[in-house]
């Protein structure tokens, strides 16, 4: 297989014209292109608003060495290695493996093991997706929050309603992440994903994506457990000072299941497991993560400014991706941006209120939205305790909720900066899945936070004019953009505890889908390696 890079086309072209460039470029007839794949496509907007689509094309054609020979400063030979499942161990199990939590992590780290024979339980505190949706939307309708099936939790953990974006920076030598969108694609996710420069899903699209995977991993013998929360671990030790492993979990407070390996897929936002996990003394450290609002602009602007006035409407709707250092050190920097997307009201506690971005698979909203957010660390949590940081996104939380009388409190950029309540909308209209009203979102914020959010945004028009715009539409609190914590692993994935496998972003080894899943992958594959697979009815202890 040969790849070329950087096959230049334009915005609305067709099948047929990439098939035709492809030809052009290495010079040979039709007939001796015999098959080809888009590996990646980019978008070149240097010289807005002449913009094309960059392509990376891998061909196999007739007499492969003899182009290869004839343009080798314009192609080359790849081989493409597909993602392998390790061979299975020979320790064995007397009972199937128990993942907690079924968002990316717990659902690929359950679907290896499903493959190779291990019949895994998933248990998940929330609803199946199809209740979840329901009661997101009745959430956002009437404001009456369940706090086991929100944003937050439920099938497909907290990435199902945040626009499915697949982008990563994890080095993949393993073709682990490949493997992820492939998974994605066949139950159900555009194959565009496979290629695209930042792929998402959408919303829209992702909850039956994740239902789909659920059912082909309950054939291949797994079984899921919906509004099943792990509430404690029962351990053993042949010793009384330990060491201590897992023999069982508790469910809900009063129901025990046998189990000898837990994968705590937990989520960032699992506190009360986090505590339960303290008590238990399990080794966790508090960890650095970040917080600030969410802004919004028109969709408009931000495509004037990615590709030009007079672009091409075939291009896809635009993202941008800013960061800006600060005079007191700190960076701020935009994350999870959402184009056409809305903000949502994401809370998972009563009393407290968290926002987050989300898309539809058609980006057409009328506003973009994006986290602008600043990096907090166990210095600003006054605390070394491990959970310093939850009570700390606790703490900004509360006053969120506080300011917006428990909707989603919104204020234009202009009163941030002048500290006060915001009287009026100018021409960006607030687009929110729940209620939102007036508030003072900086006042959530320690002034050395509200001062560098504010410092960021200004700094961040340089980058986009009219970033900072006095109509912008801030609303708080996003809070949730990462674990608080990180809960120790040694080199085979194991905690302190044995028999416990800490993984994925509840556990601090990730941030976003496609990380999740592929640390999901990694602990999955180290327990293949280590067990034979597990054939047996599960028992009740």
């Amino acid at each position: 297989m040969l790849r070329i890079n950087q096959l230049k086309l334009r915005p609305g072209h067709s099948q047929k014209d990439l098939e035709e460039k492809i030809l052009r470029f290495l010079h040979i007839p039709e007939d001796a292109l015999l098959d080809y794949q888009i590996f990646k496509q980019s978008i070149d907007a240097r010289k807005k608003p002449d913009i094309f689509f960059s392509y990376t094309i891998d061909v196999k054609v007739k007499q492969e060495s003899s182009v290869l020979r004839k343009m080798k400063k314009q192609v080359q030979k790849i081989t493409r290695t597909p993602y392998q499942l390790p061979a299975s161990g020979d320790q064995t199990l007397s009972f199937r493996p128990v993942i907690v939590g079924s968002g990316p992590a717990g659902l690929f780290c359950a679907y290896l093991l499903a493959q190779a024979g291990f019949c895994p339980l998933v248990l998940e505190r929330g609803a199946d997706v199809t209740q979840r949706l329901l009661d997101v939307e009745a959430f956002w309708e009437n404001g009456r929050l369940n706090p086991s099936s929100n944003v937050q939790f439920g099938e497909g953990g907290a990435g199902t309603f945040s626009d499915g974006k697949l982008n990563t920076l994890v080095k993949d030598a393993q073709g682990r992440n490949r493997y992820v969108l492939e998974t994605f694609v066949k139950f159900g996710a555009p194959e565009s994903i496979l290629y695209e420069q930042k792929p998402h899903i959408g919303t829209d699209i992702l909850i039956h994506v994740v239902k789909r995977m659920r059912q082909q991993i309950e054939e291949l013998g797994g079984e899921f457990r919906f509004h099943s929360q792990l509430t404690d671990l029962l351990l053993q030790t042949k010793h009384p000072e330990g060491p201590f492993s897992v023999r069982g979990i508790q469910i809900n407070g009063c129901e025990e299941e046998a189990a000898e390996v837990v994968i705590l897929a937990i989520g960032h936002s699992a506190r009360d497991t986090f505590q339960m996990l303290y008590e238990k003394q399990i080794s966790m450290q508090a960890k650095a993560f970040a917080v600030g609002v969410r802004i919004e602009h028109p969709q408009a602007m931000i495509q004037a400014c990615q590709y030009g006035e007079g672009a091409p409407k075939e291009l896809p709707t635009a993202s941008y991706k800013l960061t800006a250092q600060l005079e007191n050190g700190r960076g701020a920097y935009t994350f999870c941006m959402c184009p056409g997307g809305y903000v949502v009201n994401a809370s998972s506690e009563e009393g407290r209120l968290a926002v987050n971005g989300m898309s539809y698979h058609g980006r057409d909203g009328v506003n973009a939205n994006s986290a602008v957010i600043v990096t907090v660390t166990p210095e600003d949590y006054g605390s070394s305790h491990p959970l310093a940081g939850v009570e700390f996104q606790r703490m900004l939380e509360e006053r969120a909720f506080a300011q917006g009388q428990g909707k989603v409190p919104v204020q234009c950029f202009q009163d941030f900066c002048e500290n006060r309540v915001s009287e009026q909308f100018g021409e960006v209209l607030p687009q929110i899945k729940g209620a939102c009203t007036m508030g003072n979102v900086r006042a959530i914020f320690p002034e050395i936070l509200g001062a560098s959010l504010e410092e960021g945004i200004r700094l961040m028009d340089h980058k986009i004019h009219g970033f900072a715009r006095a109509d912008a539409v801030l609303s708080g609190v996003e809070s949730r953009t990462s674990s608080p914590i990180k809960i120790e692993r040694n080199e085979e994935f194991e905690s302190n505890l044995g028999g416990i496998y800490p993984c994925g972003e509840g556990a601090g080894y990730a941030g976003g889908i496609t990380s999740a899943a592929m640390d999901g992958m990694k602990t999955a594959e180290a327990i293949i390696r280590r067990y034979a697979p597990f054939h047996k009815v599960f028992t009740k202890i």
